[in-house]
């Protein structure tokens, strides 16, 4: 069973359905024992840094994602990504979960901002489970993005600089853009995680 966790800032409904079109058992759950049960924890999110850390603190998540993420595969989706990282620079100073090393931060480019479209992944990381995506396009939504040390980033798409794409820290992975948006390609990628991270 995969269980997404529902925070109320999150495009559960539509990751939800991706999941299900590869078959697989879905949960929309805030209970940390259902979280307990699943085989892997999909975070998504949509909204601004601040105020998804204020919904999963005041509904006591916070700890209990930190604790699954060392024994299940994560995967933040969009927002869910950036709150993997230390701290996020959106609308002030956040602390987030701290899974991995790093800051969200505003995307310095000459282009518009939000990023809204389709770009290429350029994967960094051949032997990453995500390595046949090379080139691949996909749909991003987003006006911030991760900085972090290139040891966790598997790959990026170009918005002007080099925007973090994807990024993966043992069991716990992130992607930036919208694998529920990004037609036959987000479905394999969400199978790429499914099937491809250590259990």
């Amino acid at each position: 069973m995969i269980a997404i966790v529902d925070y109320g800032m999150g495009n559960t409904a539509s990751v939800k359905t991706a999941l299900q079109r590869l078959g697989y058992e879905v949960a929309i759950t805030d209970n940390p024992a259902v979280l307990e049960q699943a085989s892997h924890i999909i975070l998504p999110g949509v909204g601004s840094f601040q105020a998804a850390v204020e919904e999963i603190e005041k509904r006591n998540l916070k700890n209990v994602l930190i604790k699954l993420a060392n024994e299940k595969p994560l995967l933040g989706i969009c927002l869910g990504m950036q709150l993997l990282f230390t701290t996020g620079y959106e609308n002030g100073i956040t602390p987030g979960l701290d899974l991995i090393p790093g800051i969200i931060e505003k995307i310095e480019t000459p282009y518009l901002l939000p990023h809204i479209g389709w770009n290429a992944l350029h994967v960094h990381q051949e032997e990453s489970a995500f390595a046949t995506f090379q080139d691949q396009h996909v749909y991003f939504v987003h006006s911030y993005a991760a900085n972090t040390d290139d040891t966790y980033v598997v790959a990026t798409a170009e918005y002007g600089p080099e925007v973090t794409a994807i990024v993966k820290k043992g069991k716990t992975y992130g992607i930036q853009f919208h694998p529920e948006k990004s037609g036959e390609v987000g479905q394999r990628i969400l199978q790429a995680f499914l099937k491809g991270v250590e259990q």
